[in-house]
């Protein structure tokens, strides 16, 4: 098969788009041929080695979200079939024994991930547990599939399992461009949340209230938490739902009202965060939540409202699998609304 790896950290010259063998099934795996997947920052991020997962090893296959279809299964597999159109979950978290991929599921230690800590999609084919493929509907396109996996388990997890979101609460999503930020606002308002979403362009504000935001605020040169209190008549509001970190930190809880918390999912501004008034905190009963891995047993629920709801599928653009680095480069230059996909 035709895979882009890398061996070593640094720029987009280190991608080798080249063959590798094909992946081969244990007794409870199923390959998939890869139809569609879409592009996370981790995958640039760990290439440039900046941050890297527990259990990240070289050679390297990036690509978390995988949607396409069933060409080989495993000896002991009987509810997958051959040519069965489907989406991967990436987190190895519940594989059973006698998956290739089994007793890696530590949550808070070496939790393997498809395309993070193991081969992902940036391949023809990609190995995957039987037990975490779900089967796409006939008329679903596998692009749409493919956007779901990391953004909408994410955003799922964090807003409902975590930050405990309730109709009628107000919610503050920062950089509504970005494909969590896109799952996270219509699942909130889904939900009957009232929400606000912030973005760094006028364009990609007016974006977000196409699909669904009640309000919106270009992050770069407004006053964010002025403006949440300006909306919530004083108040503040209930939850920030946050994967930016270092820029927008400060902002984020003062846009805050009593008792109002701070979900936070990642870091990609950067990884410090000053708080500028403990007093605030304290006094306000302010929680800040950090947003775990999310468990097996939510990706086939959050799928089945993904399939039955649909959802806006926001698609940014679709590059070659030998572009991936092109791909890479236009979403750190932050130039995207939704999801990029690589189309193998």
């Amino acid at each position: 098969m035709k895979a882009v790896s890398y061996r070593a950290p640094g720029g987009i010259e280190v991608l080798e788009y080249a063959d590798m063998p094909d992946p081969e099934p244990g007794t409870l795996d199923v390959v998939v041929r890869v139809e569609a997947c879409a592009l996370n920052r981790l995958d640039a991020v760990q290439r440039h080695g900046w941050y890297q997962l527990p259990g990240f090893t070289y050679p390297h296959v990036a690509g978390m979200d995988v949607g396409g279809t069933v060409v080989s299964i495993g000896s002991g597999v009987s509810d997958v079939a051959v040519g069965q159109r489907v989406v991967v979950d990436p987190s190895m978290a519940g594989v059973a024994e006698g998956s290739r991929l089994a007793g890696r599921g530590d949550f808070y230690g070496d939790l393997a991930v498809i395309g993070a800590t193991v081969d992902g999609g940036y391949a023809e084919l990609c190995l995957a547990p039987a037990s975490h493929v779900y089967p796409v509907p006939d008329d679903m396109p596998i692009e749409q599939a493919a956007t779901f996996p990391t953004c909408y388990l994410t955003a799922t997890h964090g807003l409902f399992e975590v930050g405990k979101l309730m109709a009628g609460e107000t919610v503050l999503i920062h950089a509504a461009g970005s494909g969590v930020s896109v799952a996270a606002i219509q699942l909130a308002k889904h939900a009957g949340a009232i929400v606000l979403a912030t973005a760094g362009t006028d364009a990609k504000c007016e974006r977000a209230l196409a699909i669904g935001a009640d309000h919106a605020l270009n992050n770069r040169n407004g006053d964010v938490a002025g403006w949440a209190r300006e909306i919530t008549g004083g108040a503040g509001v209930r939850m920030v739902f946050d994967h930016v970190g270092t820029a927008l930190f400060p902002a984020s809880l003062f846009a805050l009202g009593v008792r109002g918390r701070v979900v936070n999912c990642g870091n990609s501004s950067g990884d410090t965060a000053t708080i500028p008034s403990l007093g605030y905190v304290y006094h306000h009963g302010i929680s800040i939540l950090g947003s775990d891995p999310y468990r097996p047993e939510e990706f086939g629920p959050a799928w089945r409202t993904f399939c039955e709801q649909r959802f806006a599928v926001v698609i940014d653009s679709e590059f070659a699998l030998a572009d991936a680095g092109m791909a890479q480069e236009k979403l750190l230059a932050n130039d995207v609304f939704g999801k990029i996909l690589l189309r193998p």
